[in-house]
């Protein structure tokens, strides 16, 4: 075995020190205390960095993503991670109004129904854990870039299509969107009831007609804004009452 000698063993051992991650080298002298005395750096055992697998290695549970890019659209790009337990996520970047070209980019945390969560988990192990090709070869007009993914400790796989004749891709797609346009729905509403109550009723019309047509998922995500609009006396009754009703029909409050 080749001995390392002091000055050797010196280049070789780094501690992060300074703005920016940068590393500089520390005397033998002063990493050997380190090490007997158990002291630590940025809150880790010094002798286990080495060996210490990542966080979100070891505690990452089974999630299904679904993705869509469609530049022109709105929003033109979201993202809904659904994980096998605790809280769903959001993203994305769209209009608050149709007559602004402004953006705004969108994270909601929501909870999401157990229904939800059992089907969309189901369709994914019946779609073979999008581990194979799920793109139609029919010519049809682009309808935006989508992604199902999944990931847990053992797989990481992904499927990219346009359009897919796979009855499952098909119905997580549809449950995928409708997630969506609830939680748009939601987005505009929180905008319009702080900025431009006026436009609270035109917004609040077309979530109803798209609830009756049942194109609308996961309505008790919207609770905490159509909350806040049936509580204010500012808002007109016309307005409150559509709330109250949308409210009812995700079964967060009898309608009135």
């Amino acid at each position: 075995m080749r001995l390392m000698t002091r000055t050797s063993i010196q280049k070789w051992i780094e501690v992060p020190a300074g703005p920016k991650g940068m590393f500089h080298t520390r005397p033998l002298s002063y990493v050997f205390w380190l090490v007997l005395l158990g002291t630590t750096v940025r809150g880790v055992p010094l002798c286990a960095q080495a060996v210490s697998p990542p966080a979100s290695a070891a505690s990452a549970g089974p999630v299904v993503t679904f993705t869509l890019d469609f530049p022109g659209s709105d929003p033109s790009r979201y993202a809904i991670q659904v994980p096998r337990e605790g809280d769903a996520s959001y993203d994305s970047r769209a209009k608050l109004s149709p007559d602004s070209d402004d953006t705004d980019a969108f994270h909601l945390d929501f909870k999401i129904s157990e229904a939800m969560r059992k089907k969309i988990f189901d369709l994914t192990a019946h779609a073979g854990y999008f581990q194979n090709s799920v793109e139609s070869r029919r010519r049809v007009a682009s309808t935006g870039s989508k992604t199902l993914a999944y990931r847990d400790a053992q797989r990481s796989t992904q499927a990219t299509y346009n359009y897919s004749q796979m009855p499952v891709v098909q119905e997580l797609t549809t449950l995928f969107q409708n997630i969506s346009l609830t939680l748009e729905f939601a987005h505009r509403l929180q905008y319009d009831y702080h900025y431009q109550k006026l436009a609270l009723d035109a917004e609040l019309k077309r979530m109803e007609e798209m609830s009756k047509a049942n194109s609308l998922e996961e309505l008790q995500a919207a609770e905490p804004i159509l909350n806040q609009i049936v509580g204010d006396p500012s808002v007109i009754n016309v307005v409150r009452a559509r709330a109250q009703r949308l409210l009812a029909k995700a079964g967060g409050a009898p309608a009135q």
